[in-house]
């Protein structure tokens, strides 16, 4: 089986995203939305990251979309705009196949390319359906700075919310130029 390639998304790949985004909403916690969002509201979220400098990617392999990741901002007030938080969610049938890791360092090397200097991941039940993300953000060197306990209810059950740091680039050893 060839790598996938990891590129920039493009506005045509917002179908297969809205579908990946879909099944992840329906049946796991990575999300905590309760209803899927339509082709509409997936397209106008990506076009937000885009125009906020963000990176959007996707892993393509023989013109199949097999996950997405985009980075976007940690919280609104500016004194953060040097922390990002990322996202990225995989179709089911791809995996287990190492596509998660390929896309979030090919994201760390974006941000860290465009300035950012922290990246937040927010991992619903972390402990539980969501172990995945908990174990591919630990090999990538995030480390745990935090749970919130029984922060979310999904699926008829209340969730844990896991909060994991990693330093980009210079990190806070300089001011943000930013």
């Amino acid at each position: 089986m060839t790598t996938p390639a990891i590129r920039p998304a493009c506005r045509a790949d917002i179908t297969a995203i809205t579908a990946i985004y879909a099944d992840a909403v329906q049946h796991g916690t990575a999300s905590w939305e309760l209803e899927p969002p339509g082709e509409a509201e997936m397209l106008r979220r990506y076009e937000t990251i885009l125009a906020g400098g963000y990176p959007y990617l996707v892993a393509e392999r023989d013109g199949e979309v097999l996950g997405y990741a985009y980075a976007g901002a940690y919280r609104p007030r500016p004194a953060y705009r040097a922390t990002v938080e990322n996202s990225i969610y995989i179709a089911p049938t791809a995996q287990g196949l190492g596509i998660g890791g390929l896309l979030l360092d090919a994201l760390m090397k974006a941000c860290t390319e465009r300035g950012f200097r922290q990246m937040i991941a927010v991992i619903g039940d972390g402990t539980g359906a969501s172990v995945g993300s908990r174990r591919l953000h630990e090999k990538a060197g995030f480390r745990l700075i935090g749970v919130a306990e029984k922060v979310g209810f999904k699926h008829g059950r209340w969730l844990d919310q896991m909060l994991m740091q990693k330093e980009l680039g210079e990190g806070d050893r300089a001011p943000p130029g930013l």
